[in-house]
């Protein structure tokens, strides 16, 4: 259920993003609003705040995803996600696995303790999806800074 939640959400916030974006792209051609510095910061930081969601949202698809495959019929103990595209060697004395959704992690565990990643490609989401957030927010205090210096600016005169 969760894993199709998450794809929803991906398919919602990837829409979004691409509006978004076709929005802040439309501030190049002729009969922009104005002051137009200000819609490009908006229209770039909901831009960069979409594609956050989508990336994320991606990722907590994928991990759901091989949670919900745990217990789902023969041969779904241990994680599936933990045993394919492993050497035998790595997957002995595989016990269990955990899951974290913030951030996004599917660890396997073996009987010593030691931990291994089932999918390296979440370590890049996590890494896409917080820069995203960080500029879409960076952007978004930018905006409200340009704005107060401008009222600053205009109370001096």
């Amino acid at each position: 259920m969760l894993a199709l939640l998450g794809l929803a959400l991906f398919l919602v916030c990837a829409v979004a993003a691409l509006i978004s974006a076709a929005r802040a792209a439309a501030m190049g051609l002729p009969g922009r609003p104005q002051p137009w510095p200000d819609h490009l910061l908006r229209r770039s930081a909901a831009t960069l705040g979409w594609a956050a969601g989508t990336v994320y949202a991606l990722g907590l698809a994928g991990v759901a995803w091989s949670e919900a495959e745990v217990g789902d019929g023969a041969d779904s103990v241990p994680a599936p996600a933990c045993r394919m595209g492993f050497d035998p060697e790595t997957i002995e004395g595989l016990t269990h696995h955990r899951a974290s959704y913030l951030p996004l992690r599917f660890d396997c565990v073996r009987e010593d303790g030691s931990v291994y990643v089932s999918d390296p490609d979440l370590v890049w989401l996590n890494w896409t999806w917080a820069a995203l957030a960080l500029t879409a927010v960076l952007l978004f205090l930018g905006m409200h800074y340009r704005t107060e210096l401008r009222a600053r600016r205009a109370a001096v005169r």
